[in-house]
């Protein structure tokens, strides 16, 4: 889909007024894929800004591209979507980038990359939102941490730091709109069988030499569950959290790790 086409797309009648909007950033693969498929399938219309198109499409569910590394980009697609639809009832920041190394191994301009998109996107997507949902009296935000938010990691200082940050955002924001009626909480997930993990798996095999597939089994054997997390598990809390039924809850973080972080 072109971005022409996206615009089009946003258009929509007088008769949708009352279908809630989700936002969704990074919802192309993996955890944003399915979280964008949970809504749609359940009478949200799903917004999804991302740098590539939905791999499959979904019912109420638009790609409208966008860079989310970049402040301004996310403002002006946050607009399009308030202009055409006014209102935003969830948002949810999951747009993410991972990267393996040590402090010693990260330059400024990796930390740069990391942290525009994983902690920058949230920020400028959290900011652009709240104006909207301040109006409106009501709005749940997720942003995607993950168990890096609770423990540390070896051979991941920036993706770590950025996670810690999202975990902070949460807490901070939560307290700041809850007289607004705004609930802002972290999904933190553990080893989720994605594209993003098979890439950090293919780029581990690539430096070690290892068999992938003794590396999926032994990841899969390290969570007290024993197997690998799947993206509906991560989207099915999410979902809740931006529910009326989660609605005493707020500035919370929860694990979706398979019991890794309460080892």
């Amino acid at each position: 889909m072109n971005p022409e086409s996206a615009k089009k797309n946003l258009k929509h009648s007088s008769d949708d007024a009352q279908i809630p909007v989700c936002i969704v950033t990074g919802g192309s693969l993996g955890i944003g894929f399915a979280v964008c498929k949970l809504f749609s399938q359940n009478g949200y219309q799903v917004i999804n800004l991302d740098i590539r198109d939905f791999e499959q499409a979904l019912p109420n569910a638009i790609w409208k591209p966008c860079d989310v590394s970049v402040v301004r980009n996310i403002e002006a697609a946050v607009n399009e979507v308030i202009s055409s639809y006014q209102r935003i009832d969830a948002l949810v920041c999951n747009a993410g980038i991972h990267v393996s190394a040590t402090i010693e191994d990260t330059d400024e301009a990796l930390l740069d990359k990391v942290l525009n998109l994983n902690v920058k996107g949230a920020y400028g997507a959290i900011k652009s939102c709240l104006p909207t949902m301040k109006e409106q009296g009501s709005g749940a935000i997720v942003v995607m941490g993950s168990d890096q938010s609770f423990i540390g990691k070896r051979n991941s200082f920036a993706y770590g730091v950025s996670k810690g940050a999202l975990a902070s955002m949460a807490k901070t924001t939560a307290l700041d709109y809850a007289p607004y009626n705004i609930r802002v909480n972290a999904v933190c997930p553990g080893t989720i069988e994605t594209p993003l993990f098979h890439n950090a798996i293919d780029n581990y095999v690539a430096r070690s030499g290892a068999d992938k597939n003794e590396v999926v089994a032994e990841e899969a054997a390290a969570q007290p569950i024993g197997r690998l997390g799947q993206p509906e598990d991560v989207a099915e809390l999410t979902y809740f959290l931006c529910s009326s039924k989660a609605s005493f809850i707020t500035g919370s973080l929860y694990a979706v790790d398979g019991g890794y972080t309460a080892q």
